[in-house]
């Protein structure tokens, strides 16, 4: 199947010589939740704007649908979505007025109903009348989501969408991104809130200095680069390992009261069972067992900092 965007060898070099992107490679496929995750600075909002027709790129080629960006630019951004990151809406307008425009720009016939229905998905119909200037920062939020809807894209970008917003709103936006992704409209995020993205993406990006260092499927990242912990709680606090244990790649945790085990669960062989065997035959008596999973996050920040 034809990825619905194809990023091939796209650079970004400004005027002051920075280097934003560096020979970006990635296909985005149709109808997949895309999360780009990056510190600031990483080059997330560049790649998007490029994406988007806002950037040009100092080199490489980018399709939407088939489309290339440069030579077919109408027709490239009547099908995105774009959300950024900033809230940037006119202050006098009023909220229904301002949807409709935004669906005129792109040269749609007019379609009330669903326009009241995207109001509706996002909380907004009963602010349909209201000047934009008097919305709450949440509620901006979401109109910014309602105008990057209006125009009916296939592929929607979300720019830091829930950045300053609250748990329940940040809820009810993801709540609304898996009801378009079963719509068909493929959706490529970035956010600074990884366990968000660990629950609702199919595929993440990790973006750093400009470089994408990895894209794979969700699952299989954390599979190919995740580790488990054990960890043994011990009765008594120890001052040090006992001689017994250093064969084993064993941290004392918690003042001495625990002792942290690192393995791979997809060994065939984890020793794991070796070893409470030996701190028992060490003397030690254990009080509690359990194990912790690498998280995205975790993840995420030992590739940042590898590649620091």
């Amino acid at each position: 199947m034809q990825p619905i965007v194809s990023i091939s060898n796209v650079s970004k070099t400004y005027a002051g010589g920075f280097q934003a992107l560096k020979s970006v490679d990635l296909d985005i496929q149709r109808g997949e939740i895309l999360a780009l995750l990056g510190p600031n600075g990483a080059g997330k909002t560049t790649l998007i704007s490029i994406i988007c027709g806002i950037v040009n790129a100092s080199s490489g080629t980018v399709t939407v649908d088939g489309h290339d960006i440069v030579r077919d630019y109408r027709t490239t951004r009547s099908l995105i979505g774009l959300v950024p990151q900033e809230l940037s809406l006119g202050a006098f307008d009023k909220v229904w007025n301002s949807l409709r425009f935004s669906r005129g720009l792109f040269g749609k016939k007019p379609d009330p109903a669903y326009l009241e229905q995207v109001l509706k998905d996002l909380s907004l119909w009963d602010k349909r009348k209201n000047m934009l200037m008097s919305l709450s920062g949440g509620m901006k939020r979401r109109m910014l989501i309602a105008k990057a809807l209006a125009h009916e894209p296939t592929v929607l970008f979300l720019d830091e969408p829930t950045a300053g917003v609250d748990v329940e709103l940040r809820k009810d936006m993801w709540a609304l991104v898996r009801r378009l992704r079963a719509s068909g409209v493929t959706i490529i995020l970035t956010t600074h809130y990884i366990e968000e993205a660990e629950a609702i993406a199919d595929r993440v990006g990790v973006i750093d200095r400009g470089e994408l260092l990895l894209v794979d499927d969700k699952e299989a990242l954390m599979h190919k680069l995740g580790k488990r912990q054990l960890a043994v709680e011990l009765e008594s606090p120890l001052a040090a390992l006992p001689d017994s244990l250093g064969a084993w790649d064993l941290e004392l945790a918690g003042d001495g009261e625990r002792l942290v085990y690192t393995y791979d669960p997809h060994k065939e062989h984890t020793g794991i069972h070796e070893l409470l065997q030996a701190i028992r035959e060490a003397g030690l008596v254990i009080k509690d067992v359990h194990t912790h999973k690498t998280s995205l996050e975790e993840i995420f920040v030992n590739l940042v900092n590898i590649k620091s």
